[in-house]
């Protein structure tokens, strides 16, 4: 039941990724980004059933020393002993994490066939390996090498898996200029990403507390608290990490840019906890605060390496959240260790996080460079411009002209002939008129309103970006500063025949006005001639 319990907070994490990532990435990406999400689980956990937790059995026990054979590793297919099963879910979840921290690299720019192909090798061949060698029994473990839950196992493997990914897909379109020099690209919603963010941190608890799974015993017939120094040290150490490194990272934000920037704060915060993922059963608690405080520190100084030095794109910051975070602790695990430092220990953490990192970036270049030779890597220049969401699924995550009091347009009155007029039957000095306006995008569904009350209430809408009286300002981004001088605008063209334009104009000014600067501007303009495509009408009863 314990082991059960924190297996569905470990997947629960998935909620936490789908959200910080989905916040990073621009409102045309979303769905992408969540479908990304939803397929690593699907895809991924049925092929660690049937092929990856049968490859790490193998590899331990090939370079462990120890033995094996295939019936026994692949057991878990044939098993009658429903509890091999629960064990066999617990690590699922964890090879899950792993691959699911590759998405956000990549967001933005990668075919999803690329990236659910590259899911599929991950969950079957190349984190079994990673498992095999170490919590398989392999030969990192024969060497000492230490990772109490997957701070580089899962985390520094992820983290390098998608920086390698991202260098070979290339950076996303308009993120360098011709000179190298770096466009900041902002993400959609920091509030997504700083609730993803949290919610990772929950599940978190379930990923190193609940990897001490002897938290509890029987003794004499009653259920009691087993090792809880040893839960209690895990719970400690988590929780002191992960506040260390929200710490670290606001401090160096505020050292580079005078200011504390949030998403440094979110993301050094999972910075924190994956630098005492490997090492929280077995520091002193004093280890974690620094660990801590390393592990966000090192985020905004890795994260500007890799962008301008580097020119890898890494859009979610996975490398410096996950990656170098995860080698910071696994290798510092000694320099704290509650026995005291040894060098031999040190030696065995460093092998064990450079053999991981070797065999991640080979194999994940060897996937993606099969792949960019197949030419399917990456999506066409003019989907990438469009969007994923409605080029990879034919969805629109924000729809941008819904609402639920949407005007009616089979009103109006009808005319001698009996042919009813949308636009009101009312006389406009014998011309047609356009009236053209820009607005706010949050006063659309007033002007809609308006319109239809003035019986106007055909239109065409369209979303502008441009700029007036309304000052430009500035925005900051991963603690990058960046301008907006071209603000969000909706552009409403109403065209008129028998109702008066001055009404018109007049009821969107009024349905728009906020009083405050960028309102907007309404413009009425002659319209030389009108056609109606399905009827062949011209000039005013075209309209």
């Amino acid at each position: 039941m314990w082991v059960l319990v924190v297996t569905f907070l470990i997947f629960f994490m998935h909620a936490g990724f789908a959200m910080l990532e989905a916040g990073q990435v621009r409102s045309k990406n979303v769905a992408n980004q969540l479908t990304k999400n939803l397929l690593t689980w699907s895809v991924g956990v049925t092929v660690f059933f049937l092929v990856g937790a049968g490859v790490s059995s193998l590899v331990g026990g090939l370079t462990g020393g120890g033995g094996y054979s295939m019936a026994e590793a692949f057991g878990v297919l044939t098993t009658e002993n429903s509890a091999d099963w629960v064990g066999w879910l617990f690590g699922a979840v964890f090879a899950m994490t792993a691959a699911t921290i590759v998405s956000g690299a990549v967001a933005g720019r990668m075919k999803l066939r690329a990236y659910v192909s590259y899911t599929v090798l991950l969950a079957a061949v190349i984190y079994p390996v990673v498992t095999g060698l170490t919590w398989g029994g392999g030969f990192l473990a024969s060497l000492g090498f230490a990772d109490f839950a997957g701070g580089m196992i899962v985390h520094g493997m992820g983290g390098i898996a998608g920086l390698t990914a991202a260098y070979m897909v290339g950076p996303r379109l308009g993120r360098y200029n011709e000179d190298g020099s770096v466009n900041v690209i902002p993400g959609h919603s920091l509030t997504f990403a700083v609730l993803g963010t949290l919610v990772l941190a929950f599940g978190w608890y379930g990923f190193n507390v609940g990897t001490a799974a002897s938290v509890f015993a029987v003794e004499n017939g009653e259920l009691t608290l087993g090792a809880f120094s040893y839960v209690g040290r895990v719970a400690l150490t988590t929780t002191l990490g992960m506040a260390a490194g929200a710490i670290g990272a606001g401090a160096l934000s505020i050292y580079k840019t005078g200011k504390v920037d949030t998403l440094y704060v979110a993301n050094g915060l999972l910075a924190g906890l994956v630098g005492v993922t490997s090492n929280t059963d077995a520091i002193i608690w004093p280890g974690a605060l620094v660990i801590g405080l390393l592990a966000g520190a090192q985020l905004p100084i890795v994260f500007e390496f890799v962008e301008k030095r580097l020119k890898i794109d890494d859009v979610c910051a996975v490398f410096p959240v996950h990656g170098s975070a995860g080698v910071l602790g696994a290798v510092l695990l000694p320099v704290f260790a509650v026995d005291g430092f040894t060098v031999s220990a040190l030696v065995s953490q460093v092998v064990g996080v450079s053999v991981i990192a070797i065999w991640t970036v080979a194999a994940t270049a060897a996937v993606f460079g099969v792949i960019k030779a197949l030419g399917e890597i990456r999506v066409d220049r003019d989907h990438e411009i469009e969007g994923l969401d409605s080029t990879e699924h034919g969805v629109d995550t924000y729809p941008e002209f819904g609402s639920p009091d949407t005007a009616v347009t089979d009103g109006g009155t009808a005319d001698a002939n009996g042919i009813v007029r949308a636009d009101g039957g009312e006389a406009n000095d014998g011309g047609i008129k356009m009236v053209t306006a820009f607005i706010r995008p949050d006063k659309l569904s007033d002007v809609k309103t308006g319109l239809a009350e003035v019986g106007a209430p055909s239109l065409t809408v369209t979303n502008v970006s441009g700029r007036g009286s309304q000052p430009a300002k500035k925005g900051q981004w991963r603690g990058e500063e960046y301008t907006v001088d071209l603000h969000q605008k909706v552009k409403i063209e109403c065209v008129v025949a028998d109702i008066p334009a001055g009404d018109v104009a007049e009821a969107i000014s009024e349905a728009a006005q906020t009083g405050e600067k960028g309102d907007g501007k309404v413009f009425v303009l002659p319209v030389e001639n009108a056609y109606q495509i399905r009827t062949g009408e011209v000039g005013r009863s075209a309209v």
